[in-house]
């Protein structure tokens, strides 16, 4: 075991060991060999002033954070006799920037600096005359006037805008020849990552600097077996090719948008039940129903003759097959058994029966119903009429986001099928909506899935999406079994 005055954290600057002292030194405070490796590499260009860029990404959970804050600590301690600081930014302040200055502060303490080092400002932490400068990289947050001397960090780099990093952080090291790194995870590859780590590639290239360093899940599995057991479960409930599962985890980028389904998710959307209008006995089913806008119902007998596919109301039922009492970590499988669609109907119309056929015929034990705009009177009265059992769902850019993911995983896991062709207006307009169903990825892991305007609507894409989301909150609300009448 390391003594908190090892050599690692008390050299002086003129008798100080190499960089890899420092990184094996850095070892004693549970830092893993992939962690060493790039420490030691920032490490020699921050004491050999070579202003090197980094891009480093380390699988979600696999201890990018730790490594940063153990820099920190080391980079604080060398130089705390001297008036130099290290500046690190985050793409929002809360929660990201405050959870690096929490963990500084308890590696600090850790050390030995508990009541020496002080806090200043709300964004600053000084260690004698040293400070680390926390700052959120959020587009509207006011970061110039800030230099960085010992050391420039950009956490969550595929989040922070290329412009914000280019005009306002990058020249905080200009005149210090600052080394800078850039951390995270991949995402699209339009990404300010992405650019760095492609950069840095080129360069490798050239001079045989190693400045790129990458740790997919698997390096990060090796030495932790409880990581993989969990990276493991997330694989089978995600699926393998899952924009999540592949970014995060794999540290693979994806490449611009595209389709939405691939065939592939198409085939094994596919069941092989028959499709039925009426329930059985002992079975549960949940419901999901994307609503038509009001403007375009009440132009639907004008407009029908000009443009027949316009936006309907779209009811999807599905039957539940919900986990043995001895696999109750699963959630449920959901196979589609029947659909409904009104072209032209208007809301107010449509209340009595939406109550018959969700209560009185189907006796669904959850219901998501989209809440959003014209939508939220519907949800309403839903709820009035149906209680606890109806989930409004308010449709916006993260919350979509999270619909489009969990709908991916859904279909990647087996979980969800389709009933099998039946010839019918609703069958044929649900396999065409899967397949012209496009996909766009945004920043901060967010996507946005949906069919073009000028190919059709996507009624049942989003029903679809809100059945998978009432599945859930049969999981969640009433995972044995049980739910509210």
């Amino acid at each position: 075991m390391c003594s908190r005055k090892s050599p690692c954290l008390s050299a002086s600057a003129s008798a100080r060991p190499s960089p890899s002292d420092y990184a094996s030194g850095l070892a004693c405070h549970r830092l893993r060999p992939y962690q060493q490796e790039v420490a030691s590499a920032i490490l020699r260009s921050v004491l050999d002033k070579r202003g090197l860029t980094f891009s480093v990404e380390i699988a979600r959970q696999g201890g990018k954070n730790e490594l940063s804050a153990q820099l920190e600590l080391l980079l604080l301690t060398l130089y705390m006799a001297q008036p130099l600081n290290l500046v690190k930014c985050s793409p929002t302040f809360k929660p990201q920037t405050v959870i690096s200055m929490m963990r500084l502060k308890d590696r600090l303490n850790d050390a030995g600096f508990g009541g020496v080092w002080l806090a200043e400002l709300g964004y600053i932490i000084r260690l004698g005359n040293a400070r680390a400068v926390f700052l959120s990289a959020d587009e509207s947050a006011n970061v110039v006037g800030n230099t960085a001397h010992l050391l420039l960090e950009i956490d969550e780099s595929q989040d922070v805008s290329k412009e914000k990093y280019t005009k306002e952080f990058k020249p905080m090291g200009a005149t210090t020849n600052v080394t800078t790194v850039h951390f995270g995870t991949a995402w699209d590859d339009a990404t300010l990552l992405e650019e760095i780590k492609q950069a840095n590639l080129e360069m490798e290239r050239k001079d045989g600097v190693k400045r790129h360093f990458r740790y997919d899940w698997q390096d990060v599995a090796r030495y932790n077996p409880d990581y993989l057991a969990y990276v493991e479960a997330e694989r089978e409930r995600l699926g393998e090719n899952h924009p999540l599962f592949l970014t995060q985890y794999c540290l693979v980028p994806i490449h611009g948008g595209g389709g939405y389904l691939s065939a592939q998710q198409r085939a094994q959307l596919q069941g092989e039940h028959s499709r039925k209008h009426q329930p059985e006995p002992g079975k549960s089913y949940v419901a999901g129903i994307d609503l038509a806008g009001e403007a375009e119902v009440e132009e639907e007998a004008m407009l029908r003759a000009v443009k027949p596919r316009r936006d309907s109301t779209v009811v999807t039922i599905g039957e539940l097959a919900l986990p043995g009492s001895g696999d109750m970590e699963r959630q449920p499988g959901i196979r589609i058994v029947e659909h409904y669609r009104w072209t032209g109907k208007k809301h107010t119309e449509l209340y009595p029966q939406l109550v018959d056929i969700l209560k009185n015929v189907w006796r669904c034990r959850r219901v998501a119903v989209d809440a959003t705009g014209v939508g939220q009177p519907v949800a309403s009265f839903l709820k009035q009429a149906l209680g606890s059992r109806v989930s409004p769902f308010a449709f916006t850019a993260r919350s979509k986001s999270e619909l489009g993911f969990n709908l991916l995983a859904a279909i990647n896991s087996g979980r969800l099928k389709m009933y099998s062709g039946d010839g019918s207006a609703e069958c044929r307009e649900f396999w065409f909506e899967m397949e012209k169903a496009r996909s766009q990825y945004r920043p901060s892991q967010t996507m946005n899935f949906y069919v073009d305007p000028a190919q059709g609507h996507d009624d049942f894409l989003m029903s679809l999406a809100l059945l998978v989301e009432a599945a859930s909150q049969y999981e969640t609300r009433g995972a044995r079994g049980r739910a509210s009448s």
